[in-house]
């Protein structure tokens, strides 16, 4: 009986390590779709502050706004991925982020709702899941659970540094 139970519990840890290496990711709620970007994207989730309209801005930005006296681009990400406008709610939520050029952006979403922990396993890549010609900033899907909805993988600072020039 002993060795049953040490059989047991030797059983999951293996199938843990056979997973491989797992990431975490913030799963986002923009209308009624999932998304995650990883957590190590993001330098801190903060409520909206007041944003300041900007002329001639391309239709994603929403403006910009001081966070501690740091001067932030304001990206509304419904915009940014081509879905229709809708007002803020007491659930949005503004998310700090720097590009490659180590500007910081604020992205704004409906929600956020969870962190996952997904092994390469529940991962699958863009180029297999949407084909070559895939959006440059999308990673591909997360399927956290057997059964449950799969969550777009975004990346947040391809999303921020490929903004068009104006409207």
């Amino acid at each position: 009986m002993a060795d049953l139970v040490r059989l047991g519990a030797r059983g999951p840890r293996r199938a843990l390590a056979h997973q491989g290496p797992v990431r975490e990711f913030l799963v986002l709620r923009i209308g009624a779709d999932d998304y995650g970007v990883e957590l190590t994207s993001i330098r801190e989730i903060l409520s909206p502050p007041p944003v300041t309209f900007v002329p001639r801005a391309p239709r994603s930005v929403l403006g910009v706004c001081s966070v501690r006296g740091l001067l932030v681009t304001v990206v509304d990400l419904r915009a940014r991925l081509g879905l229709e406008a809708a007002s803020a709610s007491r659930r949005a939520r503004l998310l700090l982020t720097g590009a490659s050029s180590g500007e910081v952006f604020g992205v704004l979403v409906d929600e956020v709702r969870q962190v996952v922990r997904l092994s390469d396993g529940e991962l699958e890549l863009a180029s297999t899941v949407f084909g070559g010609d895939v959006a440059e900033h999308v990673l591909g899907i997360g399927r956290p659970k057997p059964g449950d909805d799969v969550i777009i993988l975004l990346d947040l600072v391809r999303l921020v540094d490929h903004l068009p020039e104006t409207v």
